[in-house]
């Protein structure tokens, strides 16, 4: 199977850091596996000896609580989850693919493992453009240090809240683009 099944895009941006780990929630890996949340919790559940503490951990209320409010799960009085998710690191995510038994779960697999790599080259390719430039900076005088922070700068995520993925209402339709 040559086709992606899911951009590596919308993976990346599924990845949060937890506890020092890049972990996927288990409500994101379910949507990317095509199962219900409660299935994916199951099979793990089933096999709870391949899912050391290191590959997977339930996070606590108040991690909960912190991911609630920004948006990332839904209010319990809205449908949402009572209990706290599961964060799955790239080991975890591994395995799962051993327990969920699918084609589709062996090659979302493959593609979320391929996420983990690039975010790693990703970041230790910025370390060491932090390391050159550090170097850089040390060897020539204070006149080039503007030149050094604007560098680092333009190195840094851009600020602002994370682009939402999915479809909502739009709050700015004008009047004028509803009438026809």
């Amino acid at each position: 199977m040559s086709d992606v099944l899911i951009p590596q895009d919308r993976i990346v941006e599924s990845i949060l850091l937890m506890r020092g780990e890049k972990v996927l929630l288990d409500s994101v890996l379910a949507a990317l596996y095509g199962v219900e949340t409660r299935v994916l919790v199951q099979a793990v559940r089933r096999h709870s000896a391949r899912f050391p503490d290191d590959f997977m951990f339930q996070l606590s209320e108040e991690e909960f609580e912190t991911l609630r409010s920004q948006s990332v799960i839904s209010n319990e009085g809205r449908g949402g989850r009572r209990y706290p998710p599961y964060a799955f690191t790239e080991q975890g995510v591994a395995m799962l693919s051993s327990v969920l038994n699918s084609d589709r779960a062996v090659q979302v697999n493959i593609e979320i493992m391929r996420a983990f790599v690039n975010l790693r080259r990703w970041l230790s390719s910025n370390e060491d453009l932090n390391q050159r430039l550090d170097e850089l900076e040390n060897k020539y005088d204070a006149q080039f240090s503007a030149v050094f922070d604007a560098i680092r700068h333009l190195m840094q995520p851009p600020p602002g809240k994370p682009l939402k993925i999915g479809f909502g209402a739009r709050e700015d339709v004008s009047e004028d683009s509803t009438e026809k």
